[in-house]
């Protein structure tokens, strides 16, 4: 059977050289990567669709196409995300630098986002601090509770919408919120009162139907694929609310830092951008830089 004639499915998880996809019937096959790949420095990713070719009785079949992809990561190895939810609660406190990169990445490869704000009960001034820190960042904001099913519906609505995932500081409920949403049951983790942070649940990256739903359960993102090859003035292009200034800056290029003129400046001073936002922003781009002179070491 040629490539063109081959079934189509989806990877929901590589492990040990085998790839485990999903055809369109719902059935599951266990194939092995076609030589050419390698070639090709081509690797299946969970998340790829690809056209294979089942294998006889027990014998393992092969995978004979990947298709092109919508989005690619490398950390962890994914592909064809539609949109990263970042899940952001008042406990664990919020790691806004985090969260910051997270969106920056996504902007990056062109996967959309939404905040999460989960745990609300917990403090009823977090959604409207959240809000304010985020404004511009063309994103829609979900006011959520896995306890009280606050927002559950508006999340499955985004959650029907092609391949998910959850992306966070550990901790702050992304399984729980995926589960109650679901009713996949994921891993979870509790809190470590003594460090105040979450232990890591998951250890790779699968993923996992629900009806309408395609969720990545995955281990967490590595913030080192957003520095590696960036030359420091892209990082600006990533922050959508500075889009409405560009160009109008005294200087060009402008990395928006300390520049005479610059009319991202200004505007935070106005309060039309986050002081904070415009900040964490300043500390990415020294991290940028660092790592672009630091390219070829």
């Amino acid at each position: 059977m040629t490539a063109d004639g081959a079934p189509e499915g989806v990877i929901l998880k590589g492990v040990g050289g085998l790839y485990y996809a999903r055809a369109q019937d719902g059935a599951v096959y266990v194939l092995r990567a076609r030589g050419k790949f390698r070639h090709q420095r081509l690797t299946p990713l969970v998340g790829d669709r690809v056209r294979f070719l089942p294998g006889q009785g027990e014998e393992h079949g092969w995978v004979e196409e990947i298709l092109p992809r919508e989005s690619t990561l490398v950390r962890p190895p994914v592909a064809n995300i539609r949109h990263m939810l970042l899940v952001l609660a008042p406990a664990p406190a919020p790691d806004l630098p985090l969260a910051d990169t997270l969106l920056a990445m996504a902007v990056r490869e062109g996967i959309r986002t939404a905040l999460v704000l989960n745990k609300c009960d917990l403090d009823p001034g977090f959604p409207a601090r959240m809000k304010a820190e985020y404004a511009g960042v063309d994103a829609p904001i979900l006011e959520v509770s896995a306890l009280t099913g606050q927002g559950l519906d508006a999340l499955r609505a985004l959650l029907r919408d092609g391949i998910c995932c959850m992306a966070g500081q550990s901790g702050v409920g992304k399984s729980t919120l995926l589960a109650a949403a679901t009713g996949l049951r994921l891993q979870t983790g509790e809190i470590s009162r003594r460090i105040s942070r979450g232990r890591h649940t998951t250890r790779h990256a699968e993923l996992m139907f629900s009806g309408d739903y395609r969720v990545l359960d995955t281990p967490g993102f590595s913030l080192l694929e957003l520095w590696e090859g960036l030359e420091p003035v892209k990082l600006k292009d990533y922050y959508p609310e500075f889009a409405p200034y560009e160009g109008q800056c005294r200087f060009s290029p402008c990395y928006h830092l300390s520049e005479p003129g610059c009319a991202v400046l200004e505007a935070a001073r106005r309060g039309d951008i986050s002081q904070g936002r415009l900040e964490r922003y300043h500390l990415l781009l020294k991290k940028a830089q660092e790592a672009w002179r630091n390219r070829y070491g």
